[in-house]
């Protein structure tokens, strides 16, 4: 949290989850992206978000990563990656109750409309044709975490009507 030229508080998403949800650990997004522009402009965006972010360039890494590791606000995935494609990555996510929370982005350069619906059928929140920029990242990503902020807020109130 800061006060920019304004005047005005400026909150930050990081500070909001925080807030909100008393977390104090980063926040993890998964890119798993096999193209080296792609995982640096994410990387940038990154730290200028706050987020942090785990990035492999195979798919097979990454689902070695989820298997164990389910901490993250989000994934990024672009739709061919090597070993193991992006789809079948949110598949597997959405299976698996500890994974299915976590809002993913498939990024493509093949803009089809069947491809735009293949993700969203597989599961995805949404959909960011290559090539994109950094402010349509960014923005992006700021939807999944309000994605998953308002599936925690569902989460609790679920729980408390159930007990």
């Amino acid at each position: 949290m800061f006060m920019n030229e304004s005047k005005a508080i400026v909150v930050l998403q990081p500070d909001l989850e925080r807030a909100l949800f008393g977390t104090s650990a980063p926040v993890r997004v998964l890119v798993v992206d096999d193209d080296p522009f792609t995982g640096e402009l994410l990387k940038s965006i990154g730290e200028k978000e706050g987020y942090e972010i785990v990035s492999v360039d195979d798919g097979r890494k990454a689902f070695r990563i989820l298997k164990s590791d389910a901490n993250f606000m989000a994934a990024v995935f672009n739709m061919t990656t090597p070993n193991l494609m992006g789809l079948d990555l949110v598949r597997y996510m959405k299976t698996e109750k500890r994974l299915m929370r976590i809002p993913v982005v498939i990024v493509a350069g093949d803009t089809g409309l069947k491809r735009i619906a293949e993700s969203f059928a597989a599961g995805a929140l949404a959909f960011l044709p290559k090539p994109f920029t950094a402010e349509k990242l960014a923005l992006t990503l700021r939807l999944a975490q309000c994605s998953r902020a308002g599936r925690k807020r569902n989460d609790v109130r679920v729980g408390k009507l159930a007990a």
